[in-house]
C-alpha cells in the first residue's frame, strides 16, 4: 500500500511502510523544486521515498533537508540509508541528538532494550551512521531555509529530550513528531479526529509535554501535521482533548503506583480500558479488536514509559 497525501500547499504525506499501513507518515515540503523530508521512518521508507519523489518529477538530488523531529528509530531509523541516496541533503536534528546520528551504537543499544535484539533487527535492521560533516545541529529558534521558504526548529521536549517541533512559516502548520500526540485515520468519524499522547520510555516527562503542547498551541496553527498520521485539523478541540487524556492518563500511572510486572499489566489493563472508553464516546464504530491491534505497540510503550516515569518520581 502507498498511502499518498497531497494538501495543496505544498505538503505531501505518504507512508513509511513502518510495520503496518498508515501506521507512520514521512512528510515532504516542496518549494520551487528543492525538497525537505520531515522524519525518515525506518529502512523500508526508502522505495517510497523514492517513489514520492519520482510521483513529483523530482530526483534524489532535489533533496536539501532531511529533518528529525526527534531520534527514535521509526521517525529516524532510516535517516542514514536516505541521506547515502540523497547527495546534496544535510540532516537537520536537535543537538542532543546528533552525536547519536553520527555514531548510533548507544541508540541502537537503547531501543535493543525496550524491544528485544531480535525485534530491532527484523524491523530496523542496520543503522546507518551519517558523517559529522553533513549534520546540522537545530538548537530552539533555528530556521532553515527551504528555497527561501523558512522553517523554525522549535524544541520541545516531554516526549524525549531531543524533540523539535518544526514551524512551516509559509503555511503556519507545524510537523509535530510525537509531540501533539497521535491521531490515527481509521478513528475518524464524519471528518472528526480522535488523538492522545504518546508516554512512550524513557523521557517522558508530563509537565514538560504540557508546556510543549502549549507553546505549540500558542502559535494558533490551522493544521498540525503528525508522524503518526498525517495532517490533524480543528487544533483547539484537539489540544484540549490531548491535555485532558494527558492528566487523565498520568493518573491512572499514580492510582496504580508500585513496582514489578503486576503494575506494569495493570497500568496497560486500565489505560487500554480507558482509551477505549473515549474512543466510544468519539462514536468510533470500529470493532474492539480492530481498534486494540491498531493499538497494540501504543499500548504496550505507553505502559512502560509511564513506569519509567514513576520510577524517576522522586521519593517522599
Amino acid at each position: 500500500m502507498f498511502d499518498w497525501r497531497d494538501y495543496g500547499n505544498g505538503i505531501f504525506a505518504f507512508d513509511a511502510g513502518y510495520v503496518r499501513p498508515v501506521l507512520a507518515a514521512i512528510h515532504l515540503i516542496v518549494e520551487d523544486g528543492r525538497v525537505a523530508l520531515i522524519d525518515t521512518g525506518s529502512n523500508d521508507a526508502l522505495p517510497n521515498a523514492l517513489a514520492a519523489l519520482g510521483r513529483l518529477g523530482l530526483t534524489t538530488a532535489a533533496v536539501d533537508h532531511v529533518i528529525l523531529t526527534h531520534i527514535h528509530l521509526d521517525h529516524a531509523g532510516g535517516a542514514g540509508r536516505m541521506m547515502a541516496y540523497f547527495p546534496n541533503a544535510r540532516l537537520v536534528v536537535h543537538p542532543r541528538g546528533a552525536r547519536h546520528m553520527a555514531d548510533p551504537a548507544r541508540l541502537v543499544a537503547g531501543v535493543i532494550q525496550v524491544y528485544g535484539a531480535e525485534y530491532v533487527s527484523r524491523v530496523y535492521g542496520e543503522i546507518v551512521p551519517i558523517p559529522p560533516e553533513r549534520i546540522i545541529e537545530a538548537p530552539d529558534g533555528h530556521v532553515i531555509s527551504l528555497a527561501g521558504r523558512e522553517l523554525l526548529c522549535l524544541d520541545t521536549p516531554g516526549h524525549a529530550r531531543h524533540h523539535n517541533c518544526i514551524v512551516d512559516r509559509r503555511t503556519g502548520g507545524i510537523f509535530s513528531g510525537d509531540m501533539f500526540g497521535l491521531s490515527y485515520r481509521e478513528h475518524d468519524v464524519n471528518g472528526r479526529q480522535f488523538i492522545f499522547p504518546t508516554t512512550t520510555p524513557t523521557q517522558f516527562d508530563p509537565v514538560a509535554m504540557h508546556a510543549s503542547i502549549d507553546r505549540l498551541l500558542s502559535f494558533k496553527p490551522d493544521s498540525i501535521y503528525l508522524t503518526h498520521y498525517g495532517r490533524v485539523g480543528d487544533i483547539p478541540k484537539l489540544g484540549s482533548d490531548l491535555r485532558r487524556r494527558l492528566d487523565d492518563i498520568v493518573g491512572i500511572a499514580r492510582e496504580v503506583g508500585g513496582t514489578g510486572a503486576e503494575r506494569h499489566s495493570e497500568i496497560k489493563r486500565k489505560l487500554t480500558e480507558y482509551l477505549l472508553a473515549e474512543l466510544n464516546q468519539h462514536g468510533c464504530p470500529l470493532p474492539v479488536a480492530h481498534a486494540l491491534d491498531i493499538w497494540e505497540t501504543d499500548l504496550e510503550l505507553n505502559a512502560q514509559g509511564l513506569e519509567a516515569w514513576l520510577d524517576n518520581l522522586p521519593k517522599p
